[in-house]
């Protein structure tokens, strides 16, 4: 069949409109949602405590989506499983930024995961909301730290035990990562700085998992034998706490002789324990499930209706990734777009309620304001509040209790100092973000 020149040209010229239209529905369609990244792992050590911050995340997207999402547009959960493998977690990071496309991330439990992903998050502009105590030292522009610094819960533990419980020598345990070496160089540095002398400092490390407690836990146990009050100091992760906690059991160390304190055990870690043996050790938190708030109250019933189990807790990173994407929707509102900068200018002072019944507010240094609580472990599972701060507390980036951070700042609000490494000294900054 002979064509003409005319009806040649209009075919070429109906399929280039039909592939523009394509192209335009396809950028439609990619555009349709908001794209909320998930980044928790769901196997490995971990899982123990981070699946349940996956779900959460996920109750928070259905819940706002109930409300009419966001701009217009519906919330679209992306979730991966970063296996509680570090470097896994920058892959996995690069992965939802490029390839996904998400307008924000929700993830990371320990520090290690947080410090691979960093670069990735800085070098794509993405945003990262970490729900999850930490050790400090830090401030990135792309990352909102929604857990505790230490002076929010490390340095209030260490006081109470001091001088509510009467401690002298302390135990400073924690897994090998950089989480509990930063925190220890720190609590080390404040209880020297109180006239604890290096005798009465124990400190020990052990790895991701680890399961034979025996030698450890009696080494405590004569550690604590010298004749003055001991605690211990407990900055162990993941699943390694249940054999812990088993063995202080196995060999009768009680609340009583040597009381634990705990900066990783919550409710949710708790639920797989025989708590019997281990009431009356402590956590210190921002948050516990018997908190009595209408906020509370309110997440917890919300909370069972979607996961759909009554006997489900709820716990502080829980209540920190709440705070962190109840921010972060109020800022896009704020900011009118989900681009990364313009949310990170709108989110500074915004403040929400916390699960306790005061509030939590963003401060220019990426952090937040949070009450400290210490609590009780119940037969129940659950905590009993013996002491907590008069109101919130400002999180530091910062340390004051050791030399070289003392005299180092984050603000990312203020135009003078606009990073997270401010030498107040030198009046420059030793870093582009952290």
């Amino acid at each position: 069949m002979k064509i003409t020149k005319r009806a040649w040209l209009k075919a070429v010229q109906g399929a280039a409109v039909a592939a523009s239209l394509s192209l335009v529905s396809g950028i439609v369609q990619a555009a349709d949602t908001i794209k909320v990244g998930v980044l928790h792992s769901l196997s490995g050590t971990m899982a123990i405590s981070e699946t349940t911050l996956k779900d959460t995340v996920l109750m928070l997207v259905e819940e706002q989506n109930k409300k009419g999402g966001l701009l217009g547009k519906k919330l679209e959960a992306v979730v991966v499983d970063p296996a509680s493998n570090w470097p896994l977690f920058a892959e996995k990071a690069k992965e939802l930024l490029e390839k996904e496309k998400v307008d924000v991330m929700f993830g990371c439990w320990t520090s290690v995961s947080r410090k691979s992903v960093l670069p990735v998050v800085e070098s794509l502009n993405g945003l990262l909301f970490y729900p999850v105590q930490y050790e400090g030292e830090e401030s990135s522009k792309n990352v909102f730290y929604t857990g505790a610094a230490p002076n929010q819960q490390a340095i209030p533990a260490v006081d109470y035990l001091m001088n509510d419980v009467g401690v002298k020598r302390w135990v400073l345990a924690g897994t090998d990562y950089v989480y509990p070496r930063t925190t220890n160089k720190i609590l080390e540095a404040y209880l020297k700085s109180k006239g604890v002398a290096a005798a009465d400092i124990m400190i020990n490390y052990t790895p991701f998992g680890h399961s034979d407690w025996q030698t450890i836990v009696s080494d405590i146990k004569k550690f604590g034998a010298a004749g003055k009050k001991t605690a211990v100091v407990s900055t162990i992760n993941g699943d390694a706490n249940v054999p812990f906690y088993k063995e202080l059991a196995n060999q009768g160390v009680s609340a009583e002789d040597i009381p634990v304190v705990a900066f990783s055990v919550g409710e949710e870690e708790l639920s797989g324990f025989d708590t019997k043996p281990l009431v009356g050790h402590l956590a210190a938190w921002n948050y516990f499930m018997s908190a009595e708030s209408a906020e509370n109250d309110a997440f917890i019933k919300q909370w069972h209706a979607f996961i759909k189990d009554t006997k489900r807790v709820t716990n502080d990173p829980m209540e920190a990734t709440y705070i962190g994407f109840t921010m972060w929707a109020k800022a896009v509102e704020k900011a009118k777009t989900t681009k990364v900068d313009d949310v990170r200018k709108a989110i500074y002072g915004i403040e929400v309620p916390n699960l306790t019944g005061g509030t939590a507010k963003m401060l220019p240094n990426h952090h937040l304001t949070k009450p400290v609580l210490i609590g009780e472990i119940q037969e129940d599972g659950q905590f009993q509040t013996v002491w907590q701060t008069d109101g919130e507390v400002p999180g530091d980036a910062w340390t004051d209790f050791l030399p070289e951070s003392k005299k180092i700042v984050a603000d990312w609000q203020d135009p003078k100092i606009m990073c997270g490494n401010y030498n107040t000294e030198t009046k420059t900054c030793s870093g582009q973000n952290y």
